[in-house]
Formats: structure tokens, C-alpha cells, sequence
């Protein structure tokens, strides 16, 4: 038997649009009447339709969806609207089609332009505060699991935790050490052009030890610790959370945060003080090479100096702030990496957003120390 294409009729009765529809409503025959039916759901906003299927001869999956998208329209009918004389196998793909229609979101046409700016102000602050909330819980949990394996410490996993002590913080000493040896060269090069027009060059040692100890140091090494061991974590768990691992790891009695979070955390903030310590001592010998070969001051002057002039504080100032840096940026990768919700696109976005935020709440404790350091006198 020749199957008739998918037809249908427009018919008003008593205020009520019917929809008589016939012939073969299946995938293949839907593309010719696709576009008319959408302008009939369009000029039919607002009124209540009827769809008649006694004519239907075949229906699939596809032609159950067109016609229930034209029945609701994105929620614009009322309960007059229904289906009527469609056979008991239809009714039922039509039942379940119903729960599966995508969400619509109806627009105006035209909107104000201060309007729309509101608008989106409004939900990227309310998205922020979400963000925020779901982060301090996710700091609570991760402080409470570490409570946990404190008091039991047969729960913690030291060679997870000795791994990524190597892989996050060893590995990354060459490339930091170079950065901080260069950063020191060049405070010390900048400082000496600006101190030579009052005769003060001997300053350059205050300038390279209280820049390098307190503020460089320490934050220059958290903003390369974040790019690439706080991106890595995020990838690392991404990459587990898109395989199901994790959920696996759920249910063979596993618990996550014990297993992939804490071990991140307590190795970072382990190792990042050490490799703080190392940047500040490569940045010191980078100003005290520049001095020494641009400004005449012997490496013997410059340590001496320096021994004079630089206080401990300063020390302490630089390697009180690297635990806080590493803490928040483990914490802030190993999040991003469980938000991830099973897509390449997905991971793409979460190590984007570790590293932004991670760089963000690394700025703004660093501002925070400082003032805080200002205020006490230390």
C-alpha cells in the first residue's frame, strides 16, 4: 500500500481551532508540513486547539513530537486544548512524548536596552552568589573530611598525597625558579635606573629583599601553581567525573573526597610554602647578579646589606600567605573538576573558570594580607 504524506486541515468551530490531521505522520514525511505547522502554533498563541487524529494512518516518534509541541505551544494553551481520536497505541506514544518536549523560553521581540542590561546584571549576581555558596560548602566539606582522617589517620592515602607533593610542586620548581630569578633581575634593573638619579643605588638590596620576600616570591609563585597545578586538578577529576568514575568509586564504598580532594589539598599546601621559599631565594641571587654587574655593588656588599637592613619579618610576611594561596587554589580545582557534568565542553569551561577564580581569590587574600600586615605593623 502507497503511504499517503502527512496532511493536515484547519477548521474553527465555536472559537475552538481544529487541527484535522491525516496520512503518515512518521520522520520522513514531516519536513514538507514542518515549517507550515510552526506558523499555524504561532498565530494560534493565545486561543485553544483541538488536534484530531482519526485520520492518522502511521505515527512515530517524530510525528507525536510535532504534534504535541503544536498542542502546547511553550505552555500557551489552556486545559480546552486536547487530542481526540487517536487509537490506544497512539495515545500512549503520545503520553510519553509529552514528559520529553524541549523547554521554550519566550522572548519579546523588543526590549529596553537598560532593561535587558538589568536583567543580566541581576542573574550574573545571583549566579555569583549561587557560585559562591556551593564553594563554601564545598570548603566545609573538604575541612570536615579532613577532620576525619585526622582522627582516624589509617584513612589517609600517603601515596596519593606523596604523588601529587612531586607532580604539582617538584615539577613545577624549574619553571617558577627561572620566573623568579628573571623577576628579581629586573626589580633590581627597573629600581637602579629610578635610585641612580638621587645617588641612592645601595637602596636596590632594600628594594630586590622586601619586594622578592614579601610580595613577589609567594605570589608570583601561587599565580603559576594556579595556571598549571589548580587547571590540572581540575582536568584530572573532569576527566574521572566524565568517565563515571567517581560514581563508581561511590559505589564501591569510595568516598571521593578522601581519594582524589584531600591528597591534592594537603600536598599543595605542603609543597607550595617550600617552592615559595626557593622562588624567593632565586629572586634575591637575580637582583644580587644585576646590582653586581650594573651598579657596582659586589655580591659581598649586597649580602651584607642585606643582612643589615632586611628583617625576618619580611620572611615571614612572604611564607605566611602561602598556605591560604595553596588551600584556595586546590580546593578551588578539585571543585571545578566535580562540577564538571560530562562533556568536553564542560571541562573546557571549569578549568577555565578554576584558574580565573583561583587567580581572583589569590589577588584578593594577597590584598588582604597586606592591609592586615599594615594595620599590626609587621
Amino acid at each position: 500500500m502507497k503511504d499517503s504524506p502527512a496532511h493536515f486541515d484547519i477548521d474553527v468551530d465555536g472559537g475552538i481551532m481544529r487541527l484535522v490531521v491525516s496520512g503518515d505522520w512518521r520522520a520522513r514525511f514531516l519536513k514538507e508540513i514542518d515549517e507550515r505547522l510552526r506558523d499555524f502554533a504561532d498565530d494560534s498563541v493565545g486561543r485553544d486547539i483541538v488536534i484530531d487524529m482519526r485520520g492518522v494512518e502511521r505515527l512515530d516518534t517524530a510525528g507525536a513530537m510535532v504534534l504535541q509541541r503544536t498542542l502546547y505551544a511553550c505552555d500557551q494553551r489552556t486545559e480546552r486544548s486536547k487530542i481526540v481520536g487517536a487509537n490506544e497505541a497512539q495515545s500512549a506514544l503520545m503520553d510519553q512524548i509529552k514528559d520529553h518536549l524541549a523547554p521554550c523560553h519566550i522572548m519579546p521581540l523588543h526590549r529596553n536596552a537598560f532593561v535587558a542590561m538589568t536583567v543580566r546584571l541581576g542573574m550574573g549576581v545571583e549566579n555569583a552568589y549561587k557560585a559562591a555558596l556551593e564553594l563554601l560548602s564545598f570548603i566545609g566539606l573538604t575541612l570536615v573530611t579532613a577532620f576525619r582522617v585526622i582522627t582516624q589517620p589509617r584513612r589517609m592515602r600517603w601515596t596519593s598525597t606523596v604523588h601529587h607533593m612531586e607532580e604539582a610542586g617538584l615539577d613545577a620548581i624549574p619553571i617558577i625558579g627561572l620566573m623568579s630569578f628573571l623577576i628579581g633581575a629586573v626589580v633590581a634593573f627597573m629600581g637602579a635606573k629610578i635610585l641612580r638619579l638621587f645617588n641612592a643605588d645601595i637602596f636596590t638590596v632594600e628594594l630586590v629583599g622586601i619586594a622578592v620576600l614579601r610580595e613577589f616570591g609567594v605570589l608570583l609563585t601561587a599565580i603559576l601553581i594556579a595556571g598549571r597545578s589548580g587547571s590540572a586538578f581540575t582536568a584530572q577529576i573532569g576527566s574521572m567525573k566524565i568517565r563515571e568514575e567517581i560514581d563508581a568509586m561511590r559505589v564501591l564504598g569510595i568516598d571521593p573526597m578522601e581519594a582524589l580532594v584531600l591528597p591534592r589539598v594537603i600536598a599543595l599546601v605542603i609543597m607550595l610554602p617550600a617552592i615559595a621559599f626557593i622562588a624567593a631565594v632565586l629572586g634575591i641571587i637575580g637582583g644580587a647578579l644585576v646590582a653586581a654587574s650594573a651598579m657596582d655593588i659586589s655580591l659581598a656588599l649586597f649580602s651584607a646589606r642585606f643582612q643589615e637592613t632586611i628583617i625576618i619579618n619580611h620572611f615571614w610576611a612572604g611564607m605566611i600567605k602561602a598556605p591560604f594561596f595553596a588551600f584556595v587554589i586546590a580546593v578551588i580545582g578539585c571543585f571545578q573538576g566535580m562540577e564538571v557534568e560530562g562533556s568536553a565542553e564542560s571541562l573546557g569551561q571549569r578549568t577555565t573558570l578554576s584558574v580565573v577564580q583561583a587567580l581572583f581569590l589569590v589577588i584578593v587574600l594577597d590584598a588582604f594580607f597586606a592591609m592586615f600586615f599594615l594595620e599590626i605593623d609587621f
